[in-house]
């Protein structure tokens, strides 16, 4: 190697060697953005979180006085574009209506979920012996249920409503995450660093909250995004039942449920729209939720 080869290799080692390091949090986000059907995911659950949160305010809505039956089932128009219903309501105010119960019931059932589950599955895997034993038993007793036919008996019990159904199925899905909070606590407490936290006296909660959680946080958030994803379709499930929102008031699985008995009679766009909705939701937390497991997969991370 000549020596300028050898002077032009080592300014390029002291110009790597003076870039700032990039975290694996930044690294992650930048992944995720290339990503193609990631992206796509979050166009739609954007889309989505917008009309959760901002329709109710730019579009005020009475769901007890909104009723024209002079407009009854009234087929897709340039005055009602996705058509009315039985009641002459219009389908798509509804629908962005709808959202909000739909997406904040589903993300608030995930987000308690994760709470209680990742609690639950630290302290399992970090205590391990007879706690471990018994945490992880009634975990797996909750596992052993269908969730949807649990979710229904935990409502039937206490009663139908979003809250009740917000309680049931953050109750069906607390085992998933504390049996991964569990299997990476086993995992982590076995490296040097929390030897040697655990060697100096650092205690049991410090340990958990600064080396043991943040370490088990990126297959939790994975699970999380697409856990939404299933709580919509449980809580579309409830409603469809009966058992979620309670009418007048919009959701989209009451409204599934309101239009199936239209079908036939050929107003398609009562039941078509809402499903569709369902339908892109899920599919945009889906895909979220994949993009997010490559991206914060640490082998797929550039040296």
């Amino acid at each position: 190697m000549s020596t300028a080869q050898v002077a032009a290799t080592t300014t390029e080692v002291e110009e790597i060697m003076r870039r700032p390091p990039r975290s694996l949090w930044r690294d992650a986000w930048r992944r995720l953005l290339a990503n193609r059907l990631a992206r796509v995911g979050m166009v739609i659950v954007i889309f989505f979180a917008f009309l959760a949160i901002f329709v109710p305010f730019l579009v005020p809505y009475d769901a007890r006085t909104d009723s024209d039956l002079a407009n009854q089932l009234k087929p897709p128009s340039l005055e009602h574009p996705m058509g009315t219903d039985e009641q002459g309501r219009d389908v798509m105010n509804r629908i962005a209506h709808g959202a909000r119960p739909s997406l904040g019931v589903g993300v608030g059932a995930v987000l308690l979920a994760i709470v209680i589950g990742t609690v639950l599955g630290l302290v399992a895997g970090f205590a391990g012996g007879r706690l471990d034993l018994g945490i992880m038993f009634v975990m797996d007793i909750l596992l052993s249920f269908p969730g949807l036919l649990l979710a229904i008996a935990v409502v039937a019990l206490v009663g139908p409503g979003l809250r009740n159904a917000m309680i049931a199925i953050s109750i069906v899905s607390v085992p998933v995450y504390a049996r991964i909070a569990r299997a990476n606590v086993l995992s982590i407490k076995q490296q040097e660093y929390v030897t040697a936290a655990r060697s100096v006296g650092v205690p049991t909660s410090r340990i958990l909250s600064r080396h043991v959680f943040p370490n088990s946080l990126s297959p939790i958030l994975v699970q999380g995004t697409l856990g939404i994803a299933a709580a919509i379709l449980e809580i579309a499930a409830l409603g469809f039942l009966g058992l979620g929102q309670q009418p007048p008031y919009p959701e989209w699985g009451v409204m599934l449920a309101d239009s199936v008995k239209y079908l036939t009679s050929g107003a398609w766009w009562v039941l078509i729209f809402p499903g569709l909705a369902i339908m892109l939701t899920v599919l945009g937390f889906n895909l979220l939720g994949d993009g997010l497991r490559d991206a914060l997969d640490p082998r797929l991370r550039a040296d």
